[in-house]
């Protein structure tokens, strides 16, 4: 792997790195949605023209294959379940709106110019390493830190989580495929979880019971809380054989356990900081 320092923004970098490249597979972008909040211009710049000058690139380069990673939160609450790739598009935070931007950019590339593009919308994904940006990382961090409640905001909304050896499988099958071009494609468990089970299924793996208080500062506002995700996954099994082996309750038992153990290296979590609201 050669890691090359730049800015998705700079037009010159990213086409120069992207030359003699197969397959690209375009993950640059501002995550946390708190922050997108106080800092929506960034958003912009990043998601949205970071995901122009990757397209322009590939035009220019005759690139074989852009994955165009998406999100779950371009759906905002789910209208039904399980989400299909047809659910309209509701932007509940500007990140969501940055990224439905980027994506439909992605899309009008490959109507417009035959660009080889599939989106990619990968739901709320989990496991070691994951930025404290994130809510299982947070809980789990906070429990192993202290025997005290944890602070969480909202604890009703579910989630379609996925282990990150499922998504990053997931990826690989659909860059190594010419089909599905043009398309978007979600990779889901077709399973929901709330945060408070998350808790519950956390502080099994822990071995206690963990105490939750409500933190006002990580709640968001009333009407940009996403309540429901839950992942419709077909496409992704018919058109990639992908399916998730980490999928259901039972899956996501088993990549919590490996989620739990990993964090409880004190050496893994050394640079984590439980009392600090990352957003």
């Amino acid at each position: 792997m050669e890691v090359v320092l730049g800015d998705v923004r700079d037009p010159f970098l990213v086409k120069d790195v992207m030359e003699g490249a197969d397959v690209v597979l375009h993950l640059a972008a501002l995550i946390g949605i708190p922050y997108s909040y106080v800092a929506p211009q960034s958003y912009v710049d990043t998601n949205v023209t970071g995901t122009l000058n990757v397209l322009e690139a590939a035009k220019a380069l005759g690139t074989a294959r852009v994955i165009q990673t998406s999100t779950s939160e371009v759906y905002g609450s789910a209208q039904f379940v399980p989400i299909t790739e047809e659910h309209p598009l509701r932007a509940q935070s500007p990140y969501a709106a940055s990224k439905i931007g980027a994506d439909q950019l992605a899309l009008s590339y490959e109507r417009s110019f035959q660009t080889p593009v599939t989106v990619v919308r990968p739901f709320n994904t989990y496991g070691p390493r994951q930025s404290a940006r994130a809510v299982i990382p947070t809980i789990i961090v906070q429990a192993l830190a202290s025997t005290d409640p944890i602070h969480l905001g909202s604890t009703t909304p579910t989630r379609d989580f996925n282990f990150v050896k499922d998504i990053a499988e997931g990826f690989a099958m659909i860059g190594e495929s010419t089909e599905g071009l043009g398309e978007v494609v979600n990779l889901g468990s077709n399973f929901e979880i709330s945060i408070g089970q998350v808790v519950e299924a956390i502080g099994a793996a822990i071995g206690r019971d963990i105490a939750v208080e409500t933190d006002e500062a990580r709640v968001r506002p009333e009407a940009s809380e996403v309540d429901r995700l839950w992942a419709a996954n077909a496409k992704a099994s018919e058109i990639y054989g992908w399916t998730p082996s980490h999928g259901g309750l039972d899956g996501f038992h088993k990549g919590i356990a490996k989620t739990v153990e990993w964090f409880s290296e004190p050496a893994n979590r050394a640079a984590y900081k439980p009392g600090t609201y990352n957003v």
